[in-house]
Formats: structure tokens, sequence, C-alpha cells
């Protein structure tokens, strides 16, 4: 799936629509500083195809660029985290 990542920064998540279903990550600002992602969803339809590895690196390099750390609070994020060393220097 080649669909856009899109920023709510209204409702704190990213998100992706595809085959009439959105995948998303949420997040929570704990400070001027920290962004904790404490949720990652992807329906069932979408499952399989890689979407909550391209949202959670999205929201990464999101936080790098705005000069954020974060907090992995959701499983998925911690282990992609812990996968991908080059995001280890952003955990808070």
């Amino acid at each position: 799936m080649s669909a856009a990542i899109r920023h709510e920064p209204q409702s704190q998540r990213f998100v992706i629509d595809g085959e009439g279903a959105t995948a998303l990550i949420q997040y929570r600002k704990l400070d001027e500083q920290t962004l904790d992602f404490n949720h990652t969803y992807v329906p069932v339809a979408l499952r399989g195809g890689g979407i909550a590895s391209r949202l959670t690196g999205h929201a990464l390099r999101y936080a790098r660029e705005h000069g954020y750390k974060v907090v992995p609070s959701c499983p998925f994020v911690a282990v992609f985290i812990e996968r991908h060393p080059e995001y280890q220097d952003l955990v808070a």
C-alpha cells in the first residue's frame, strides 16, 4: 500500500487509510520535549503489509525532526525501536 501518512495533531495521531479502513499510531505530548507513543492499531484488512512499521518509522522521524524524545509505551513501538537501533537515541 502506498497511501500517504497524515498527521492529525488535534487528535494526536498519525493515520493511513486503505481498503475502507484506517490504521493509526497515537501519542500523548507529555511535555514540550517528550511524546509518548502509546497505541498502534492496524485493522485486519490492512495487516501483514508493514503498515504498523511504516507508521512507526514515520512517527519517529517526525519526533526527531521536531526535537522530541519519545516514550515507547506501546509494545509495538518498543520492539520497533529495539530492532532499529537508529532510533534508540530518541528514547527518553
